[in-house]
Order: C-alpha cells, then sequence, then structure tokens
C-alpha cells in the first residue's frame, strides 16, 4: 500500500468515524420529507406533545422502516392514511391493508387540535394504548378525533401533494384502488426563513419587483416596521410573489396585491410555511404618500399577513393605522401605468401580476 492510499484511508476513515459519532438534531429541529409517487411533503414535529410518537418516527423513518410503504386509505379531502409495513410487498392481500405495525405505543393525547395538516398516529378502534408506526395527515379539520389520537406533527410544505393522495380514486371497500407509494422517508434539518435572524441592518434591503406593467424598485425600511419587512423579504426570497396578481387599483389612493389564491398557477407554494399573522406595527409618524408601500389588513389591526399595497395618493387617515415598511426608489413611473387601467369597480379588467420579485445582492 502506497502512503498516498494509506493516508487517504485513514482520512476516509476518519471522516467516517466524525459522521457516525456527530449527535444528532433534537427532534424540534429537524422534519420529516416524506416522498410519494404523487410528489413531496414535509411535516415538522411536536415533541412537546407526543414525545415517544416523536422518537420513534423518527427512529423508525432514519432506518428506512417506511420506504416502500404507502398511503392506502383516504376520505376525500379529508384524511390520508400510511405507514403499514405489510404494503412493502406488492401481493399484500387487501384484507390485510392496515393491519401492521400497531400496538407499539401508548397512547398520548394532548390538545394538538387535527388541523388542517396535522399528523397524527393510527390506532387500532375503541382500544386505547394501541398505537403504533401507521400515522394520517388531516386534509381538513376533524375536530372529532381531537384527544382520541394522538398528534405528533404538522406539515409545512406541499399540503397540495396531500390534497392530491386524498383525491386519488376509492374502492368500495374504503381503501384506495391502488396504493400511493412512500418511496422513501427522510428526516433533515428544519428549514428555517431566509430572513428569520436578521437584524435590522440586514433587513434594509432593496426589492426589485417586476411587474406587468413595469418594475419598480422597494427599499424596505425595517425602521418602521421590522417584523412587516422580514416577513416580505422571506417571501420575496423564497419567490412566494411570483406570479401573485393585483386584484385591486383605485386611481390617486392605492394599487393592492400579494393574495396567495390570485396566483397562477398554483395558489399554494412551499413558501406557505414562513406566512404568519403580524400584529400591528404602526407610527404616525410615517406618511402614507404615493411611492410608500404598505401592509393590507381588515377590521383586526394584528391581521396583516401577504397583501400589501403601492400609495399612488396621499393617504394621511391611514398613518399609525397601516404598518408601512418601505418606499418606491426606482420605478415611479410604473404607478402612473398602473393608474391608467381599466377596472370594473376596483377590479383591473385584465390580469396585471408580479411577474418576478427578487430581494438585490448588497
Amino acid at each position: 500500500m502506497t502512503m498516498r492510499f494509506l493516508l487517504h484511508a485513514l482520512l476516509l476513515a476518519a471522516t467516517v468515524s466524525a459522521n457516525a459519532q456527530a449527535p444528532a438534531l433534537p427532534p424540534a429541529e429537524v422534519e420529516a420529507v416524506v416522498a410519494t409517487s404523487l410528489g413531496e411533503f414535509r411535516f415538522e414535529f411536536a415533541p412537546d406533545k407526543a414525545p415517544e410518537h416523536v422518537r420513534q418516527f423518527i427512529q423508525r423513518a432514519e432506518a428506512g422502516y417506511y420506504d416502500g410503504s404507502a398511503f392506502f386509505r383516504v376520505v376525500l379531502n379529508g384524511i390520508i392514511q400510511g405507514g403499514d409495513p405489510s404494503l412493502k410487498e406488492a401481493n399484500t392481500p387487501r384484507k390485510l391493508w392496515g393491519t401492521g405495525g400497531l400496538k407499539l405505543l401508548k397512547s398520548a393525547f394532548s390538545d394538538l387540535k387535527h388541523e388542517r395538516g396535522v399528523v397524527s398516529t393510527v390506532r387500532i378502534p375503541d382500544q386505547v394504548d394501541s398505537d403504533g408506526a401507521q400515522f394520517f395527515v388531516c386534509v381538513s379539520p376533524q375536530p372529532p378525533l381531537d384527544g382520541q389520537f394522538s398528534a405528533f406533527g404538522r406539515v409545512t410544505e406541499g399540503m397540495d401533494v396531500v390534497e392530491a393522495i386524498s383525491q386519488v380514486p376509492q374502492a368500495e371497500d374504503g381503501f384506495t384502488e391502488k396504493p400511493v407509494r412512500i418511496e422513501r422517508i427522510r428526516i433533515e434539518k428544519r428549514r428555517t426563513a431566509p430572513f428569520a435572524e436578521a437584524g435590522l441592518e440586514e433587513l434594509r434591503r432593496t426589492v426589485t419587483m417586476e411587474t406587468t406593467l413595469g418594475t419598480v424598485r422597494i427599499q424596505l425600511e425595517p425602521d418602521w416596521a421590522p417584523e412587516h419587512a422580514r416577513q416580505f423579504l422571506n417571501l420575496t426570497a423564497e419567490g412566494w410573489y411570483d406570479g401573485v396578481g393585483f386584484h385591486r387599483i383605485v386611481p390617486a389612493f392605492v394599487v393592492q396585491g400579494g393574495m396567495g389564491y390570485y396566483r397562477e398557477p398554483s395558489k399554494t407554494h412551499r413558501a406557505d410555511r414562513w406566512v404568519r399573522t403580524l400584529p400591528g406595527e404602526f407610527r404616525t409618524d410615517v406618511k402614507h404618500e404615493r411611492g410608500v408601500v404598505s401592509m393590507a389588513r381588515d377590521d383586526d389591526p394584528n391581521s396583516a399577513t401577504t397583501s400589501f399595497f403601492l400609495m399612488l395618493g396621499e393617504a394621511s387617515y391611514l398613518d399609525g393605522k397601516y404598518s408601512a415598511f418601505g418606499r418606491i426608489v426606482e420605478g415611479m413611473e410604473t404607478l402612473d401605468v398602473f393608474e391608467q387601467q381599466e377596472v370594473e369597480g376596483e377590479t383591473p379588467k385584465r390580469r396585471l401580476e408580479i411577474v418576478r420579485a427578487t430581494v438585490d445582492p448588497r
């Protein structure tokens, strides 16, 4: 053996040893990535609600327990169920679907509601403490299940995939006509928003927004509304606003856009996980004048999420009541073009959208 080969082998062995000894991340810092034949979704864990369920799910997933199994029972737009190890065998009789991987855990009921996206544990009907490896995901709220099943996670990305699984054809026996294969479940470090830990200076960024009618550059002012600026940057950096329409134009007042259900072609986006309701950050000394960018909300002052408006004129009655977080520094002429658009009421007669929004490099 040459010295060069020996050194390479020693370095490789040291790397493998270091990786093998690397401590596992706490359950709260990881998430499951469920790759299926219809696409991929992710869910985070709730170790404070069902610690043993979380621990064993992670352990099984890392050992490949679920790889090759399937989602085999669905309720249309209601629930999907999978994780039975017996379905790894393609010729498993239908009468045995759902019978494997049970009676492994005691139940862990908690106050975690079975809301949309919540992941919970299958058990034998009417048998407490018969929980096992099988799990289900709620596509819509399931209040009758609260306090009856052990919820242990929540979907963070890919609810459109979960919905698609729930919509596959179902046979008369309640099972899917064909199982939706779970190709693999990986455990990865939980994703964090791009600007989650950014301070004020890092939030002081410029966003270039290309629209149907021209381009504007928006200078964010985090001193005005730091959390609104943070959320706007998180979503912009992830491409959340791309393809989202402007749904309202009021000449001399506002152009409004930024609502996810005005996105084409898809209403959902992987960065939906960063969307949260924001408490008001109101300042009477920040004026709502032409070119200012502010966040829309409903009657609740703490209800802003993603929709924003570009000021077309002065509206002092908004000062101290809406959270302004930036101003247009280039492209004011684009506002002129927006004002010239034909509307029906306040709705543009043709589709106008954010073609692409990006955070400018520093």
